[in-house]
């Protein structure tokens, strides 16, 4: 219409004019694009809309604006659409996402698909397929969605269906031709199933393990004095009375080390000090050796017990300090002479021991207590050397066994989370604590005045128990600071109660105090894990520890 118009108007003017004022037109209302013929052409080349490939990187308005003319304002973007019908733009073919998918997967399986490009009412054969043609007429034209008739071959039977031969007649219950007799196996089968059952009988096989030769090493050249007394006599010319029954009336921290015994090639696991007197120290080894030395005077190794051909776990001396129990992880116990090194008895039940304990009571020292590896307390009688009774009820290996309330009961901890009381020689638990936030709490001590458990946790604290009545938690005494976790950490008590000490797993000496639970010294005492701390009955600050680093160190 407007060139039209223009053209009635400017009938007599020239071409040029007829195009300056159509752009002029444009202009003033607003209506004027460059089209992208007109940039295309003032950059020297023409884009074609029939072509298929394009040499340059065309920007969006030049490839998407219309073929011919400006752009219309007034058509919407549905409009401008290309389209070859009235509504829209149909396409040649159509296929829907499960066919797609079908037919995908079906190519990718067999090898074959159907071909999309030939209309299938047209073809008067039927189906046109691209790819493995010989395979897609093999399986009929089957899809992975489908699944084909299977020739089911029926069993062929013993044929003798003549019913006028009496003995050999079948009829219905003629076996099949391929049936077994027998359920034997053949002899492929046989010789696989006895390896199988040999190699069951190899892994089950319990190893008989010889118990280790024992044998004694005496450090030192005399074993008696002038008046025939051996190192088990109690000294008295210390300035100390260690036949006191009473503890030092006060006790202080210690601050320097007085001394280092070495003589173990590998981490000790436990020192135990000579009962009531204290002067000597027993201690055990990953090394396989326990080992007697001297706390006063010289401070030498006076005896080496050799007999475990694995490391030893726990040691306990009796009452009088004459003999002495080891438990290593050679599934045996031994028990030993004090004074000759000489290995008196020895007890298996081809668990490991993971802890062992003399009954304190003097008319049953015959008498001790094992926790093992198979969840149970197993209690020996040394006369005899037979099992008298098992308390059988944890669920886990047992770490700690500790007598309480006059020797009657005892405490076991184990690695089910648990504490139970026990009565002695009644396999029954009295008192079961489990708690869900309750840790392994494998390392126990009674304090001196036996009223107190202190049990170290694996959650990197030490609780303390009531040891009297209900075996209570005394959640005002919660000791924390130290890192143990993984290690059971020896616990013990100064002799008046004024101080606990533990070692922990970066070798240091922890000591608090009873009544406020504060930190109070820390003593970088071990190069590796500070297993056991023990402060000697008759001292004010002398502090005994040993570590993984195979020393064992006198504190003052």
């Amino acid at each position: 219409l407007i060139m039209f118009y223009i053209s009635y108007q400017y009938s007599d003017g020239s071409v040029s004019s007829i195009i300056e004022h159509i752009i002029h037109l444009f202009r003033c209302r607003g209506y004027f694009l460059s089209s992208p013929f007109q940039s295309d052409v003032q950059a020297g080349f023409h884009l074609d809309p029939s072509l298929k490939e394009v040499d340059f990187n065309p920007s969006y308005e030049t490839m998407f604006a219309p073929e011919l003319g400006p752009v219309n304002p007034f058509r919407t973007q549905q409009m401008a659409a290309p389209r070859n019908t009235l509504s829209g733009f149909a396409e040649p073919a159509h296929i829907n996402d499960f066919m797609f998918e079908q037919q995908r997967r079906t190519f990718h399986t067999y090898g074959y698909a159907l071909d999309p490009t030939v209309d299938r009412s047209e073809v008067p054969g039927g189906d046109t397929y691209i790819g493995s043609v010989e395979e897609a007429e093999k399986n009929q034209g089957l899809t992975v969605f489908e699944s084909g008739k299977k020739k089911i071959e029926k069993r062929k039977k013993l044929k003798d269906s003549n019913p006028a031969n009496i003995e050999g007649f079948q009829g219905p219950w003629a076996k099949f031709v391929d049936e077994k007799d027998v359920a034997k196996p053949s002899e492929e089968e046989q010789k696989e199933l006895d390896e199988i059952i040999a190699k069951r009988q190899k892994k089950g096989k319990h190893e008989d393990d010889k118990p280790a030769e024992e044998k004694t090493v005496l450090h030192v050249k005399d074993m008696y004095d002038y008046q025939g007394r051996s190192y088990l006599h109690i000294p008295q010319d210390l300035g100390v009375n260690l036949r006191s029954s009473e503890p030092p009336e006060k006790c202080y921290l210690p601050k320097k080390q007085m001394h280092i015994w070495t003589g173990h090639t590998k981490g000790v696991s436990a020192i135990r000090l000579f009962p009531r007197s204290g002067h000597l120290l027993l201690s055990c080894s990953m090394d396989c050796k326990i080992k007697l030395w001297e706390v006063y005077n010289d401070r030498r190794c006076l005896r080496t017990f050799i007999g475990h051909s694995k490391a030893v776990r726990d040691i306990c001396f009796n009452n009088e300090g004459t003999q002495f129990l080891s438990a290593a992880y050679d599934r045996y116990l031994k028990l030993w002479d004090t004074e000759t090194g000489k290995c008196l008895v020895k007890f298996t039940n081809r668990k490991v021991p993971y802890c062992v304990k003399f009954n304190p009571d003097e008319d049953k020292q015959s008498l001790f207590v094992a926790g093992m590896s198979d969840k149970k307390i197993v209690q020996w009688d040394i006369r005899s050397g037979e099992v008298v009774q098992e308390y059988d009820r944890h669920l886990g290996a047992v770490n700690t066994i500790t007598f309480v309330d006059e020797n009657r009961r005892f405490v076991s901890t184990s690695d089910d989370k648990s504490l139970r009381v026990w009565e002695w020689d009644i396999p029954v638990d009295f008192k079961y604590i489990a708690e869900p936030s309750m840790h392994s709490m494998p390392a126990v001590t009674l304090s001196p005045n036996g009223k107190w458990l202190a049990c170290q946790s694996m959650d990197n604290q030490i609780l303390i128990f009531g040891a009297q009545n209900r075996f209570r938690l005394n959640k005002k005494k919660i000791f924390k600071g130290h890192m143990v976790a993984g290690y059971a950490c020896q616990v013990d008590f100064s002799p008046d109660m004024s101080y606990v000490a533990s070692g922990d797993a970066d070798g240091k000496l922890n000591i608090w105090d009873w009544k406020t639970t504060k930190l109070y010294s820390r003593i970088k005492a071990h190069d590796k894990v500070c297993i056991s701390a023990i402060w000697h009955p008759h001292e004010t600050s002398k502090v005994i520890t040993c570590g993984w680093d195979g020393q064992i160190k006198l504190w003052d």
